[in-house]
């Protein structure tokens, strides 16, 4: 799990950062930072185990930090999306998992396209402030929030006594893996949102 996550190629890194999103004091090294972000997430451990090989990109910026989390939660849905089509051609599959799998191939495609949007809206940011800022933010929001709704509807279409056996067992660990990950995504974005905006206006964060 680790050499996946830390071979995984992070896209769209190239950010303007302003004053507020660049280093943050009381981090000795962009891990320090890594490891005390990811204290925010669901899934802290395994955060740093996904984020962990990009710290010379993310220094210590949070914007970067949730452009990058989002990035190699794109690959994992990927990847998770190229494993569960391939359970459509496994011998022996029943007719209501053959369709879960279907369904969930294309909840997968559809978290991929959010989440795709949400790192170009992060790169659109550079010089977002006030209004415009909360505007993008809350659409990278919305469409991180649906991506994960996205790969829960997945999971949700194996449930049941049904649906019991290795194809439902395989994709449920893959799948579930990936709903971590975004979700981690998740709580590293909005805490970029919260910080920005604390430190724009003054207020503690």
């Amino acid at each position: 799990m680790a050499k996946l996550c830390l071979s995984v190629l992070v896209f769209s890194l190239v950010l303007y950062a302003g004053p507020a999103e660049s280093a943050v004091a009381g981090h000795s090294s962009p891990a320090a930072f890594i490891k005390a972000s990811c204290r925010a997430t669901r899934y802290p451990a395994l955060c740093v185990q996904c984020l962990s090989g990009y710290a010379s990109e993310i220094r210590q910026n949070e914007r970067q930090l949730a452009q990058t989390a989002l990035s190699v939660s794109i690959a994992k849905v990927r990847s998770a999306a190229a494993f569960v089509a391939k359970m459509t051609k496994v011998r022996g599959i029943k007719a209501r998992e053959y369709q879960a799998v279907k369904d969930c191939i294309e909840n997968m495609g559809d978290s991929v396209d959010r989440l795709s949007q949400s790192v170009r809206e992060l790169g659109h940011m550079s010089r977002a402030a006030g209004q415009d800022f909360t505007w993008h933010m809350s659409n990278v929001q919305t469409w991180v929030s649906a991506a994960l709704t996205d790969e829960n509807t997945c999971l949700d279409g194996f449930a049941g006594r049904n649906m019991a056996g290795n194809v439902k067992a395989e994709i449920q660990r893959r799948v579930t893996h990936v709903t971590q990950v975004t979700s981690n995504a998740l709580a590293l974005v909005n805490r970029f949102a919260s910080r920005h905006r604390a430190a724009t206006s003054g207020e503690k964060p």
